[in-house]
């Protein structure tokens, strides 16, 4: 008999709480029909990836209380409405994904149905033609041949590919090396290439944190005065004291109902940002006590919203101040049905437009000659301050500190992600280094011992 329907049977005859035990797994079959929704809009509308790929690569070795259902749940692709839509309860309708020019794919909230598209928020600007141009605004004229040991620069990015070394059981999807801001070395996994986005998973709050730089350099935001999270705002809120820069330093004292880096019902569930990050209690102090996660940087974007006041400005502002003026053109950030980005995550990105991302970083805030953050935005987001987590790695405000790890400068950062998504930035050696991956849960990449052999090749 199948386990969901001796579930049901059994529940049918026993008290309440068994009841609750029931409807406790009927919203993980929603959660993980939206994981499965959203994964395959994203992937086939947004990166060009067939289904299939998706489900033997992306969708494999997950949170293991979502894989097995995530791997039975049907889904339907439509392609004419560019919707993914996945059933997981007979009284619902199924949950479903949508693609948007830009804005990637959004969730619709469990219950709603595919009517509920055509209200999702849209930014259809054209992205600018870039590619003719050189690199790294466009493609023209980017790689070039390493300076050091070029042969054994290539064993260590081929050896990213074997999953036995830099760790075990990881699944490398694509590697890029810059040096000297060109490509000396670039490799992909079939099915993967230049061209082709993943989900940059935490990587995107480097990109979260980058913003909000760029809108403190137009003057938008200050990130050493209280974030103006609306939610915040009446009298007595000891939460209104919160400054956007620990929120960025994943110091906000916040509490949360897991461990920071899970916010399934933001990210899986159809809950929107307003919903699902605002309403947490203070756990500590503000500035007192580091804890990774998730909501810390959705709020600081919330906040950067709030500030403006101007919704559709909010929905262009991450290509027109940062991605566009960077050249990475085959990147998009995906909102939640109400336009809320989920900076935190939600991010589609290339190993190409990363690189140039790094690139930024790597020259001080300024690339190909335009300053795009502060003076000195770079060396503060980046230079521990206040409480710091335990282990191998420090952190700054959204990049983490590889000052400890031997073989690497004191002065390298890493923007780190999820599944195995990993940009280093060296500016001592002017070195970037992009890993991409699709690792299952519990296979983490060495990206520390990874680092290390590639600029030892670059010597």
């Amino acid at each position: 008999m199948r386990p969901l329907l001796l579930f049901a049977l059994l529940c049918a005859g026993l008290p309440a709480f068994a009841q609750r035990a029931a409807d406790a797994d009927a919203h993980v079959r929603a959660v993980a029909a939206g994981y499965k929704a959203l994964t395959l809009c994203s992937a086939h509308f947004g990166a060009g990836r067939g289904p299939a790929q998706v489900e033997a690569l992306e969708l494999r070795g997950i949170y293991p209380e979502y894989e097995s259902l995530v791997a039975a749940l049907p889904a339907a692709v439509d392609a004419r409405a560019r919707t993914v839509s996945v059933p997981f309860d007979p009284a619902l309708p199924p949950r479903i994904a949508a693609w948007r020019p830009n804005l990637g794919c959004a969730q619709l909230p469990i219950g709603a149905g595919p009517d509920a598209v055509a209200a999702l928020p849209r930014f259809d600007a054209p992205a600018p033609e870039l590619d003719a141009r050189p690199w790294p605004l466009g493609e023209r004229d980017a790689t070039a041949v390493a300076a050091g040991d070029a042969a054994a620069l290539e064993r260590t990015v081929a050896a990213t590919f074997d999953p036995a070394r830099f760790g075990e059981g990881h699944a490398t999807t694509g590697v890029l090396v810059l040096q000297h801001g060109k490509i000396v070395a670039e490799r992909y996994r079939d099915g993967f290439g230049p061209h082709v986005a993943q989900r940059t998973w935490s990587v995107a709050k480097s990109i979260a944190g980058t913003l909000v730089g760029v809108a403190a350099a137009d003057g938008l935001l200050d990130p050493d005065a209280p974030a103006p999270v609306p939610e915040w705002q009446r009298p007595g809120d000891p939460r209104a004291a919160i400054t956007t820069d620990q929120l960025l330093r994943m110091a906000s004292g916040l509490h949360s109902d897991t461990a920071g880096n899970r916010t399934d019902a933001l990210y899986f569930g159809g809950a929107t940002v307003a919903e699902a990050a605002t309403g947490w209690p203070l756990r500590a102090p503000p500035g007192s006590a580091f804890r990774y996660a998730n909501n810390d940087i959705v709020l600081a974007i919330h906040a950067l919203r709030a500030a403006t006041g101007d919704d559709a400005r909010a929905l262009s502002r991450p290509y027109t101040d940062l991605f566009w003026p960077l050249g990475m053109t085959r990147t998009h950030a995906e909102t939640d049905w109400q336009g809320g980005f989920v900076l935190s995550s939600q991010v589609w990105s290339t190993a190409r437009d990363l690189a140039r991302f790094g690139l930024l970083h790597q020259d001080d805030g300024v690339f190909a000659g335009r300053r795009l953050l502060p003076e000195g935005w770079v060396r503060d987001a980046t230079t521990a301050s206040g409480p710091q987590p335990d282990g191998e790695f420090g952190y700054g405000a959204t990049w983490w500190l590889l000052q400890r790890s031997a073989g690497v400068p004191a002065d390298a950062f890493a923007a780190f992600g999820n599944r195995g998504q990993y940009v280093v930035v060296v500016p001592s050696r002017e070195v970037v280094i992009v890993r991409r991956g699709e690792d299952p849960a519990g296979h983490r990449f060495d990206i520390a011992g990874f680092a290390a052999e590639v600029l030892a090749a670059l010597d």
